[in-house]
């Protein structure tokens, strides 16, 4: 097995172009307005179209690059509409091309079910939800007023969601073209991630945002699940990815295509063992908030966004190190939620 990343594709295909990475497999990128600045989407040959994985974020600017494609595709229609997961630059578009192309949109119902809950405020999924578990965390207020100033941003990227969808559950199989791809479900990230691989006629991997060559995937407790061990869960479900062939070609949703997931996964499995060693180290003085903690995790300046993120990833973290008996969790009288050793 190698010992680094092999990266077969090192420059990405311009705005409104595609590049073949694989038989049949087209690359598209799409922006994001965020410093995570792009999405890689998937258009794989099915039959006299396309099949398209993920759908990017739901703004005008993504929308004109897909016009383009589609003019440039004009003899070769989608034939199905896959999304890995619920997040805005995956699900973005979805309602958008299913009217659009008459399919409706392939994904797990947990994902479906939580985009419905994010979009609509629901079910302890709403801004001000948000807002309270932060508070409990230690955000200043300050940061929790911009928080709650934002308002819904999810609806920013996703401005309609489908309200039907075709279920895809763990194990599945789907065929594409002369593909058929297994779904392996993840979790932490997102409620029920699907990845999707395919061991012929070459091991390829559609690994979503489970797998990314550079960047470690956002694990975040929210409000809904406020004492859940979403990190245990995603750590888990690397499992299967570090099984995957030496030669697997990954395709993640940012980043660069690569090969080498045994590798990453080794990778990944560190940062977080190290990550973890730290807060607890972190916590041997007095009780700490998961906001005290943050420069602990993130050694830069975050933005309203970033920060966002940030909270969410350190409760995991701490969460992740009390459900191990490696940390205690108290909550006071006015419900704030501290950690210590």
């Amino acid at each position: 097995m190698p010992s680094e990343l092999q990266f077969p594709h090192p420059t990405p295909p311009a705005p409104g172009e595609s590049l073949e990475v694989a038989p049949g497999v087209l690359w598209v990128r799409m922006p994001l307005p965020f410093a995570l600045d792009h999405i890689n989407l998937w258009l794989l040959r099915d039959g006299e179209g396309h099949a398209l994985v993920d759908t990017g974020y739901g703004d005008a600017a993504t929308r004109a690059l897909w016009d383009a494609h589609f003019a440039a595709l004009r003899d070769a229609p989608l034939t199905r509409i896959i999304a890995t997961h619920y997040h805005p630059d995956h699900l973005g578009n979805a309602a958008w091309l299913s009217r659009r192309f008459g399919h409706l949109v392939e994904m797990t119902q947990t994902e479906f079910l939580q985009a419905h809950a994010v979009h609509g405020n629901h079910a302890g999924s709403g801004v001000e939800d948000f807002c309270a578990h932060f508070r409990a965390h230690g955000m200043a207020e300050a940061d929790v007023a911009a928080l709650s100033a934002r308002g819904n941003r999810y609806r920013k990227g996703a401005p309609e969601l489908p309200l039907h969808y075709r279920r895809l559950l763990a194990g599945d199989r789907i065929t594409l073209g002369t593909r058929t791809f297994t779904v392996i479900p993840g979790y932490g990230h997102s409620p029920e991630h699907a990845a999707l691989y395919a061991a012929e006629p070459q091991p390829l991997l559609i690994s979503g945002d489970m797998l990314l060559p550079r960047i470690s995937t956002n694990v975040a407790v929210g409000p809904a699940d406020a004492e859940g061990d979403p990190l245990a869960r995603f750590l888990a479900s690397l499992s299967p990815f570090e099984r995957l062939p030496a030669d697997t070609l990954v395709l993640p949703s940012h980043g660069l295509p690569f090969r080498g997931a045994g590798v990453r996964v080794a990778a990944l499995r560190a940062h977080h063992d190290a990550r973890l060693a730290e807060l607890e180290q972190a916590l041997v003085s007095e009780p700490q908030s998961a906001a005290t903690l943050l420069p602990t995790l993130f050694r830069r300046p975050l933005d309203v966004q970033q920060r966002f993120f940030a909270m969410g990833e350190a409760i995991a973290h701490l969460n992740h190190l009390w459900h191990a008996g490696r940390a205690r969790r108290v909550v006071t009288d006015d419900g704030a939620v501290r950690f210590t050793a």
